[in-house]
């Protein structure tokens, strides 16, 4: 997100000459964090299972980025018809300018996130952390704002404890390490590999409602519509097999990830047992409008983005199956 402002005036154009260009669809498409963080994973087992290409989308690769902006300059850069991105970079973008919509609610809640503290702390509970130090990734972040809604949970306010700006999750786990902080947002699949290290504090299941955390997006020209379409309803195939089968999907996702398998295994298991106000975490893309509402607030909340939202003014079903068109 950081330097969207950047290129994001600019988007509306390139996009148009996308829309326009002739020739192949496009075989890549681009997910934020892949092959790190929870959220792209059913897009591994939909590569591995082929189903993209049973759908009619001939996905050759997954470009992975580091975060929101950087990951719709690589959609544009490389003429991508899809993308999943935090829903702040995709306002960010169209308060810029960006022709894009988007098309599908790919992952519902942030239960993929844990509090942490070290075994022997003194903390137990959200209410000992008055005074205390809570890292958090960087300035502008959902995590930042998620360490808010954590501290509101337990009836405190942010000036009761000191954010820390770690820069990453594994930065942070170091800082909790060495007491540079004295409590650490450790997400899945972190969370799986060091939960026999770390006690837990808190759980975003426990203590936020359902937020949307990635989305899918695609130019609001409506370019390349088919393959749009075919992604999703691949994408929807592999959350569907992973509740079936999550060991299998494990492993798959393992080799992706380059994770240990029992590690994948069990972040898959977590996220697909989890349940926030009743609301899975993986979607099969169909748009739950509170949730991304709930999303335009916390970014609101730390500055991400100002001035009115219409959330509903960023949204196209047109891409989504029949049965799953209507908002929630």
């Amino acid at each position: 997100m950081r330097g969207l402002d950047r290129w994001a005036g600019i988007a509306a154009i390139v996009l148009g000459t996308a829309a326009i260009a002739a020739g192949a669809s496009a075989e890549e498409i681009v997910v934020s964090n892949y092959g790190v963080a929870a959220n792209g994973m059913p897009f591994a087992v939909a590569m591995a299972k082929g189903f993209f290409k049973a759908e009619g989308a001939d996905v050759t690769g997954i470009i992975s980025s580091a975060g929101g902006g950087t990951t719709l300059r690589n959609m544009l850069a490389g003429n991508a018809p899809y993308a999943e991105v935090t829903p702040n970079a995709v306002i960010a973008a169209v308060q810029q300018g960006a022709g894009m919509k988007i098309v599908s609610d790919n992952v519902l809640t942030v239960a993929e996130f844990v509090w942490c503290v070290k075994p022997d702390s003194p903390i137990q509970t959200v209410k000992d952390l008055k005074g205390k130090k809570i890292g958090y990734t960087n300035p502008r972040s959902t995590s930042q704002g998620l360490a808010t809604l954590v501290l509101q949970a337990g009836g405190l306010k942010t000036e009761d404890a000191e954010l820390v700006k770690t820069g990453g999750f594994g930065e942070g786990i170091a800082a909790l390490d060495i007491a540079l902080v004295d409590v650490a947002p450790i997400p899945e699949p972190l969370w799986s590999k060091f939960q026999a290290k770390y006690r837990p504090i808190a759980k975003a299941t426990e203590m936020i409602p359902p937020i949307s955390n990635v989305v899918g997006v695609a130019a609001s020209e409506g370019a390349k519509g088919d393959f749009v379409r075919a992604v999703i309803r691949g994408r929807r195939r592999a959350v569907a097999f992973m509740e079936e089968k999550p060991d299998e999907a494990g492993d798959i996702i393992a080799k992706a990830y380059e994770l240990e398998p029992a590690v994948a295994r069990s972040a898959v298991h977590n996220l697909i047992a989890s349940r926030t106000g009743g609301i899975p975490y993986w979607g099969t893309g169909q748009i739950y409008l509170d949730g991304l509402k709930r999303a335009i607030e916390v970014q609101k909340m730390v500055g991400a983005i100002s001035g009115e939202v219409d959330a509903a003014s960023l949204v196209d079903t047109q891409y989504l199956p029949d049965d799953i068109k209507a908002l929630k």
